[in-house]
């Protein structure tokens, strides 16, 4: 199976360049969070009109618990005000919240937060994955753990358990700040995606930005291992 794809159902991004993006500007890192969260709010606003059905975003991962105590609280606590002022505006055009990740092991404030907003979006037409406290190899053991419980592992049985099994196959998978890897992000699920590492320090991100990655991604042929 090859050819080329008019567009991207599922997009992933991760979320990189927030401390520097401060740095450079002689700022404190949470100022660079701060801003980080005003991207996305930018991006989420805009993606109701680029046709995606999924945005995946890499808020919080089970390795960024190593951070400085007050850096975490600061990242926290911006989840939480994200979620309150933003929840509005989710139920008024169409955003279902989907976290991925043992989002459960966050303060139970929190979780409360999370649980509650996803109840309230769930008859959203377009999907908003957050992972939080996301870890791809721990999501992999989790999944061929459950079905071996079910019965055998197989890939297709693995796949339904992955957190993403409701979600659409995974197309193009973006990175910003100049870093290329993947951070143990979707290791599983980028298998055949298409990837995109941009020198954009994740403040700086824009609809446009994004825009200029979907074109990009109709342009190429997705071979799937074939010629």
């Amino acid at each position: 199976m090859s050819g080329k794809v008019a567009r991207a159902r599922h997009v992933a991004i991760i979320m990189d360049g927030n401390g520097r993006w401060a740095r450079k500007r002689h700022l404190p890192r949470i100022v660079g969070h701060q801003r980080g969260v005003e991207a996305v709010r930018r991006l989420v606003r805009a993606v109701a009109g680029m046709d995606l059905e999924c945005l995946t975003l890499y808020a919080f991962s089970s390795e960024n618990w190593k951070r400085p105590e007050d850096e975490v609280d600061h990242l926290m606590n911006l989840l939480r005000k994200f979620i309150k002022s933003d929840l509005p505006e989710f139920l008024e055009n169409g955003v279902k919240l989907k976290i991925i990740g043992d989002y459960h092991s966050l303060a139970s404030d929190i979780v409360d937060m999370i649980e509650d907003a996803m109840e309230q979006t769930a008859q959203g037409v377009r999907t908003l994955a957050v992972a939080l406290n996301y870890g791809s190899q721990q999501e992999i053991v989790r999944a061929a753990t459950l079905a071996a419980q079910q019965g055998s592992i197989t890939p297709e049985s693995l796949e339904q358990n992955l957190y993403t099994v409701d979600l659409p196959p995974l197309d193009l998978l973006i990175r910003t700040s100049g870093e290329v890897r993947l951070s143990n992000f979707l290791l599983w699920q980028a298998a055949y995606a298409e990837m995109i590492f941009t020198d954009v320090l994740w403040p700086d991100f824009t609809p446009e930005h994004l825009q200029t990655s979907l074109d990009e991604f109709a342009s190429r042929e997705r071979r799937y291992g074939g010629r």
